[in-house]
């Protein structure tokens, strides 16, 4: 039996490490008093930015077209919206004995946010699988997400996420909603503008959320979250997170075989709905839980480097998988030119 080929270093994601770097910053230098009302209002107005250009990027057409394949997107979009919030909730009964209810609620917070859309289709490459199927059922995953996990949160968390009363509905439809409708309004005359522009943009991307983890942590520093986080509730937060991770790639892989996918379909299935996107679940959890978010994204964040982690190994595994489907392909695009009456030599 051979033994699966371990990559010989696990990628460590530069920006988890930027990430992780602000939230050092924040543990040492929160914001206070005036500073702390300019970080909140610079992280809202982050937040509107980054959901405005997420509906300027999408291309709507793109996902329509890939309506063909609906199977697999109502796989993916069920494990991610069905299956990992049933998880989640399984997971209460781990409190109070391994996780306290404010990392619950980050852990539950975590299995209601959109799959991820690049890592998604990087590892669906590597490990030689439907790769357009990927590109599709992440932008129908980020898509849905936008309405999905607010409406999932209000209803799973309650108070813990804003509960669901009118000042939180408006909060979410003035901060989320509709900065992702105006962007997809203007998409057709900002969108060339957004792809000359791509690097610079994705730039602004990574510091917005960044800005908006400060803030957030800042305010978690002042109210003396790390208090209430001891490391052997981190270390019971990583297992369960670990175990999570493990059942979600085994349902999708071995689940999506009984469903009746094949291997490069299944490949898609695995990475797209096995995994959350730490971009889209940052600033919904600074617009969801206010003052809170810093123990709600906790989880998120360490669910994200795992991911990678494991993921990078998986891709490369199944890269070296022989691919039978693919020497089927060649068979049959061969046997028609092998059944045919060869020339009559003249």
């Amino acid at each position: 039996m051979r033994r699966p080929h371990l990559p010989a270093r696990l990628p460590l994601d530069p920006y988890v490490v930027a990430l992780l770097a602000t939230v050092g910053l924040a543990a040492l230098l929160p914001a206070r008093g005036p500073a702390a009302t300019a970080a909140d209002l610079a992280s809202t107005a982050a937040v509107a930015l980054l959901f405005f250009l997420y509906g300027a990027r999408l291309s709507t057409r793109e996902a329509l077209d890939g309506l063909r394949h609906w199977r697999l997107h109502l796989t993916v979009l069920a494990c991610t919206f069905v299956l990992f919030p049933l998880l989640g909730l399984a997971a209460r009964g781990l409190v109070p004995g391994l996780l306290t209810a404010p990392l619950y609620n980050g852990l539950l917070f975590l299995c209601l946010v959109p799959s991820t859309v690049q890592s998604s289709i990087a590892f669906t490459s590597i490990a030689r699988g439907n790769v357009p199927a990927a590109i599709c059922a992440g932008s129908f995953s980020s898509l849905a997400g936008i309405v999905l996990t607010p409406l999932l949160a209000a209803a799973l968390l309650g108070g813990g996420a804003g509960g669901s009363s009118p000042d939180s509905l408006l909060k979410i439809t003035l901060q989320l909603l509709l900065p992702f409708l105006l962007g997809q309004a203007l998409r057709p005359r900002v969108g060339g503008l957004l792809v000359r522009h791509k690097k610079v943009l994705g730039h602004v991307d990574r510091g917005s959320i960044l800005l908006v983890v400060y803030a957030a942590f800042s305010a978690g520093v002042v109210a003396g979250i790390w208090h209430r986080v001891s490391l052997p509730r981190l270390a019971a937060l990583m297992l369960v997170e670990a175990v999570l991770l493990a059942v979600m790639l085994l349902v999708t892989w071995y689940g999506a075989a009984r469903l009746g996918f094949g291997r490069a379909d299944r490949i898609a299935i695995q990475f797209a709905g096995s995994k959350k996107s730490l971009a889209a679940g940052l600033p919904m959890a600074s617009v969801l839980f206010g003052p809170h978010a810093a123990l709600a994204v906790l989880p998120l964040m360490l669910f994200h480097q795992m991911q990678l982690m494991v993921c990078a190994v998986i891709a490369r595994r199944r890269a070296q998988d022989p691919a039978p489907e693919l020497a089927a392909d060649r068979v049959a695009d061969v046997s028609p030119a092998l059944e045919r009456p060869a020339p009559r030599a003249r």
